[in-house]
């Protein structure tokens, strides 16, 4: 330590004024000016002016806080010197200071105006050894590169530095000239050994050195990029000058062989008149446009688009009815109407080559075979095949597309469609059209309505292509589980063929034929080794499946299949496996469905009914109790409002012809009625458990118990009529396999019962009724045999 430091540190009081800074660090040997505005500054500086100059510089832990308290310094800090003092306009002061050495503030007195502290100073001594010389010699090697790379650092101040001999005054000049966070450079003046402050700067340094080598190599690539993209501007433009004059002097016309090239795909599409105009069109806009143009990508884009979208490939039908006939057979049992039309529609193609308006709409539960019908119909007529699902799709550009403004525009699940086909006479499934839905973007089924239009499709047009489509050669077929789901625009445009529900020998069958041989393949069973009894699957059918189509069969069937082939690895079985009716349970475990023939026993103000769902027919439970109260109708099982309706309907009734049913006419004023549908958590509605509901209040109310094996279906008025219902055959199927013996039905649907299988009216008593009181003879008298 010099004499003159030594003299300084004498003279520094115990006690100093205390200065809060934001947003910097003063270090020791380090002049610097500060703006100083807040009153509590004014005082501290102008108190350090007036008693000897000495001052403590502490920086503050958030610089967002105006008036620090004392939590809110760090303790460590530098004593410094007022060296010069300038008040400027807006009543703030210039303070000129100078870093004399480190301290630490051990304790603040008592609350003043400003800050006074007792401080202790910070005494470090350079060590004389060989490990410190080193990181000496490193720091100040490392602070000249760091100086050398940083455009931010003047050459002056690698002059000034170079001019320093003290290690410690080496030392807060490389602290203080650093571009580094308020953070990082607090943390050297919290360090108390001088070897942890030059390896802490070490550290720093390398750091910030690998990073101005990173942006060094950025800065050169993109230099480099921008020179290439350039150049290549310059090569564009003068090819692009050198083909107007080879043009002008009848030279190749296309340019580059790409160019060349996607102009030969454009004659080769065999496109309409008017296209190809559009396709040259937009082709002579690319030839003037450089590439690095974000429209040259757009128009390339279309272009592509345009040559690669059909529009005269043709595939050839095959019209053999005997050939159709044996491919529609092969993959499916049974669908004999549906069937029947496709037939009709290759003989009417027969005669007249090209046929218009074929859209098909098949209906029917989840399950039965309508996407898989759809596959065999192009299958059987030689064409190509696409599915697009619809289910949840809500934007009108889905089936138009997108207009070429957009980004990432493209053309809409139509023409992608006709594009994956391939040709212009393709099978197009939109698969679950009753799904759709619609939202701010636009409506998706009106869309459709000119896809679906014979009269239209033929000019459809795109939003993406901006050009007349011809879709007239397109069969269309569409699925759907519930047919009114479907808007009424639509349906007019379709021919609708009802998929019903498959009895249970179709089922056997479709297993034997199909879903088994699939099953053994999939699972490297061999049919000879492997063998499923016929009651084994029926066993399967009745007792494990409850359902319309064969999915939920086919998924048990697959467990059984898995447990074999277990059983085959594990115990290296090699003799023939066959599967019983009895040992069905020992890879399905108990059965999960039960007759309701076992369970036949009559109720008061139970009634079962039968609905139709999307997943085909079941029966219904109707559940009535009367207490007393004052004349409320109460409605739970989670019923939709046309079910409500219909339980208001069959009370308004009830109570009109109380005396028929023997029923006091005044018994809804001091009783309340609660009618309730089990299975709560699933939604029920529709108008065809009116009838239901009715004979259940009647039964409650005169306390007449209602036959189990009777049920019944059908909408009621406040006249007592019973109307017409759908879903016939589904609800029969569903009464048939629950053990119903007796069913009632509107006098309207008698004419329905020649579509419905034999197979299903079989064991049932099907008897039309036109009025409510005609079902009471049915439902609380023994039938006569």
């Amino acid at each position: 330590m010099s004499q003159h430091e030594y003299s300084i540190e004498k003279s520094i009081p115990k006690i100093l004024p205390v200065l809060p800074l934001r947003d910097i660090v003063i270090f020791p040997h380090m002049i610097f000016p500060l703006l100083v505005g807040r009153t509590s500054s004014l005082k501290v500086a102008q108190y350090a002016l007036n008693h000897q100059k000495y001052i403590f510089l502490a920086t503050q832990k958030d610089s967002s806080v105006d008036e620090p308290l004392n939590d809110d310094i760090h303790r460590e800090g530098t004593i410094a010197s007022i060296i010069q003092l300038v008040k400027l306009p807006n009543n703030i002061i210039k303070v000129l200071v100078d870093g004399l050495m480190q301290g630490r503030i051990d304790s603040f007195l008592e609350p003043k105006e400003f800050m006074m502290a007792e401080v202790s100073l910070t005494k470090l001594k350079i060590e004389s050894s060989e490990e410190m010389t080193a990181l000496i010699r490193h720091s100040s090697s490392l602070f000249s590169e760091y100086a050398r790379s940083n455009r931010n650092i003047s050459p002056e101040v690698f002059g000034a530095f170079e001019t320093i001999t003290d290690p410690l005054r080496k030392l807060y000049f490389i602290a203080a000239n650093i571009l580094q966070t308020v953070d990082v450079k607090q943390k050297l003046l919290q360090l108390q050994n001088p070897k942890e402050q030059f390896t802490e700067i070490i550290k720093i340094l390398t750091g910030e050195i690998n990073i101005l080598k990173i942006e060094r190599e950025i800065d050169i690539k993109v230099h480099d990029n921008i020179q290439k993209t350039q150049r290549k501007f310059i090569i564009q433009e003068q090819m692009k000058i050198l083909n107007e004059e080879l043009s002008d002097l009848g030279g190749e016309e296309e340019g580059t062989p790409e160019m060349a090239q996607l102009k030969k795909t454009i004659e080769e599409a065999k496109m309409p008149p008017l296209v190809y105009d559009r396709a040259i069109e937009e082709f002579n806009k690319l030839k003037k446009t450089p590439s690095m143009f974000p429209e040259f990508t757009v128009i390339r884009n279309y272009l592509d688009w345009l040559k690669d979208v059909p529009w005269s490939v043709k595939t050839k039908d095959t019209l053999k009815i005997a050939h159709v006939k044996k491919i529609l057979n092969e993959d499916h049992f049974g669908l004999k109407k549906t069937k029947e039309r496709i037939i009709e529609y290759i003989a009417v193609l027969n005669l007249v080559k090209e046929m218009k308006g074929q859209i098909l709409c098949l209906v029917g539960p989840p399950g039965v075979g309508k996407t898989s019908l759809a596959r065999s119909i192009a299958r059987a007529l030689g064409r190509k095949f696409v599915r697009m699902s619809l289910g949840g799709v809500r934007d009108e550009a889905e089936i138009r597309g997108h207009r070429r403004t957009y980004i990432g525009s493209m053309p809409g699940k139509i023409i992608q469609a006709m594009k994956k086909a391939g040709a212009i006479n393709p099978v197009i499934l939109l698969d679950e059209i009753d799904k759709m839905s619609m939202d701010f973007r636009g409506d998706p089924s009106a869309a459709l309505l000119e896809v679906l239009d014979p009269e239209q499709n033929s000019t459809f047009n795109d939003h993406y292509l901006e050009v007349d489509y011809d879709l007239s050669k397109v069969m269309f077929i569409t699925t759907a589980n519930i047919r009114y789901h479907i808007p009424l625009p639509l349906q007019d445009r379709m021919e609708i063929i009802e998929l019903s529900s498959y009895l249970d020998f179709e089922k056997l069958q479709i297993a034997k034929r199909h879903i088994l041989p699939k099953l053994l393949k999939n699972h490297g069973l061999k049919e000879n080794k492997t063998h499923f009894e016929e009651k084994s699957l029926s066993e399967v059918i009745r007792y494990y499946t409850r359902e319309s189509g064969v999915r939920n069969l086919e998924r048990e069937l697959a467990t059984i299949c898995r447990k074999i082939a277990t059983e085959i690895v594990s115990k290296n079985k090699k003799s023939k496996i066959t599967i019983s009716d009895k040992s069905v349970s020992s890879y399905l475990g108990v059965q999960k469905y039960r007759h309701r023939a076992t369970d036949l026993k009559s109720k008061i103000g139970s009634v079962t009914g039968l609905a139709w769902t999307s997943m085909g027919g079941d029966i219904l439970s109707i559940e009535v109790t009367v207490m007393k109260g004052s004349g409320k109708l109460t409605l739970t099982g989670q019923l939709g409002d046309i079910m409500k309706e219909s339980a208001q309907a069959a009370l308004s009734y009830i109570r009109s012809n109380a005396k028929k049913f023997k029923i006091k006419p005044d018994f809804f004023s001091d009783k309340e009625i609660h009618i309730h549908v089990p299975e709560g958590a699933i939604p029920k509605d529709g108008p065809s458990a009116g009838i239901t509901m009715a004979m259940a209040m009647i039964s409650a109310l005169s306390g007449v118990a209602a036959r189990s094996d009777v049920a019944m279906t059908g909408e009621i008025t406040l006249r007592g009529k019973i109307l017409a219902i759908g879903g016939l055959n589904e609800k029969l199927l569903a009464a048939k396999r629950n053990g119903i013996t007796t069913v009632l039905i509107p006098k309207e649907n008698e004419k329905d019962l020649s579509e419905v299988h034999i197979e299903v009216k079989k064991g049932l008593r099907i008897i039309p009724i036109q009025k409510i009181e005609e079902a009471t003879i049915y439902l609380f008298k023994k039938l006569e045999n």
